[in-house]
């Protein structure tokens, strides 16, 4: 079984780690696109109240150093960072739209978008 727990303070969050606590880039940016306006908002919703505790409990940790319930916290924050674009500027829209096609763009580790 997989352990999806999160820090004391942070339960209320544990049923998005299975969806959104992603530990990639390419994973995160992959189930944005996936996801429905409506999964966006809802992540969105949960989230962004919780980010400035969220960046004070991993700001207690040395770079590098999270512990394992520490590190699912801060990928969901960073899947939050993927999702926020979408909610705040395109109207929730899980795709870039009308400005460029996203397939084209190439990350910054080398790995050519599919």
């Amino acid at each position: 079984m997989t352990d999806l727990s999160l820090p004391k303070s942070f339960e209320a969050l544990e049923p998005l780690v299975a969806t959104w606590a992603l530990a990639t880039q390419d994973a995160r940016q992959q189930r944005r696109i996936r996801s429905s306006r409506g999964e966006l908002r809802a992540f969105y919703d949960a989230m962004l109240p919780r980010l400035p505790d969220i960046l004070a409990h991993v700001d207690t940790f040395p770079l590098g150093e999270l512990p394992p319930a520490s590190a699912r916290l801060f990928h969901l924050a960073l899947s939050l960072a993927e999702v926020a674009p979408h909610i705040e500027l395109y109207g929730g829209d899980p795709k870039v739209p009308y400005s460029f096609d996203e397939a084209r763009f190439v990350a910054d580790h080398g790995r050519v978008a599919a």
